[in-house]
């Protein structure tokens, strides 16, 4: 028996960090990272009935003019903050593997599920910029093995989360958990989230998270990564959403659209773009069929581009294609939050895409 698909569930991949937007110098509002424009931004997104904010978390910039995400937010202190003003929409954090001991996360993240009353989530990053981890002297695992510590992470936050303290025990190459004790559990287990591309990160998310963070270089090809993703889960007997994060720009014509679009990458800072693009590794399947100027867009987000009319139907093909989230990157966050309500919301609604 087929069920109905739930509607679009809303989200901004927020500008915690400086520059998000674009790997730019060119903007057309003051830079959004400070934590009060973050704020103004997130009663925004509640208010227009968005579903989840997602941010970066970055240890250091990535150089040029803009120093691409330099100056950020830490993600889980972060959420704790819009956790505390906000009433409905879920905020996640952004959390390196490498840094944190899954015992402190798991405690870190029951204080933040309590703070928000059952609203946060959890994006999970194996971790591949070996500049920050240099700086730290944490050392970058292979590839695959990375994974494989994320999975173990996972685990330990599930046990502790579930089982009765002083009774969880586990043991890896990574981490040994004795009688693992972590009260407050949350009353329900938060969403776990992953963006890894590569087919070992791909087999870690179905087999345990609850979100694929998916990239896609083109509307069309969403529904062959999506399905991907969906078949794999089910193999396991899981079911995977997933989101995906575009760059979604509208204006009264599609020739203003796009020119706007030319003078974002007309200004882009190649140097970071460059030190961004070879960061991710060519070849760990996220970013492979992307150039410099499709990086320049929220750093890789899919261009959404047009009148509000063809933005609204591209978002709807993005659904129609598997995405069940929408990571959107705005050129203004606030503004923009403000004018999706009121220029793409009611579209969407009519195409059957967003609730009533």
């Amino acid at each position: 028996m087929n069920h109905p698909r739930k509607p679009l569930q809303l989200g901004l991949f927020m500008p915690n960090c400086s520059n998000m937007s674009a790997i730019s110098t060119y903007r057309t509002v003051p830079d959004e990272w400070p934590y009060e424009s973050n704020k103004r931004i997130a009663l925004a997104a509640e208010a227009a009935g968005f579903d989840f904010l997602f941010p970066v978390s970055r240890w250091r910039g990535f150089g040029g003019p803009t120093d691409y995400l330099g100056t950020s937010l830490e993600t889980l202190t972060w959420a704790s903050a819009l956790l505390a003003v906000t009433s409905r929409i879920r905020v996640f954090s952004t959390v390196h593997v490498p840094v944190f001991h899954p015992v402190v996360v798991a405690k870190m993240g029951a204080t933040l599920d309590h703070i928000g009353q059952g609203r946060w989530g959890i994006n999970l990053v194996s971790g591949w910029s070996r500049e920050e981890f240099e700086m730290m002297g944490v050392e970058l695992l292979p590839h695959a093995e990375r994974y494989q510590r994320t999975a173990a992470f996972v685990e330990i936050l599930q046990g502790l989360w579930t089982q009765p303290p002083g009774t969880f025990n586990y043991d890896s190459p990574w981490y040994q958990v004795r009688g693992g004790y972590s009260l407050p559990q949350p009353a329900t287990l938060p969403p776990i989230a992953n963006a890894g591309g590569s087919p070992d990160a791909k087999a870690m998310v179905a087999r345990l998270c609850d979100w694929a963070f998916v990239s896609t270089p083109s509307i069309a090809a969403t529904a062959d990564i999506t399905a991907d993703i969906r078949t794999r889960a089910a193999a396991f007997g899981r079911t995977v959403q997933c989101a995906g994060f575009p760059f979604v720009l509208w204006r009264d014509s599609e020739d203003e659209a796009l020119a706007e679009v030319a003078r974002i990458i007309a200004h882009k800072d190649g140097v970071a773009a460059g030190n961004w693009l070879d960061g991710l590794g060519l070849g760990s399947g996220s970013f492979d069929q992307f150039t410099l100027d499709m990086m320049v867009l929220g750093a890789g987000a899919l261009p959404v581009i047009g009148t509000a009319e063809q933005v609204a139907s591209k978002l709807a093909a993005l659904y129609a294609g598997g995405l069940d989230g929408l990571l959107m990157v705005f050129q203004a966050y606030h503004d923009d939050t403000v004018r999706f309500e009121r220029d793409l919301s009611p579209l969407l609604r009519e195409m059957g895409v967003l609730a009533h």
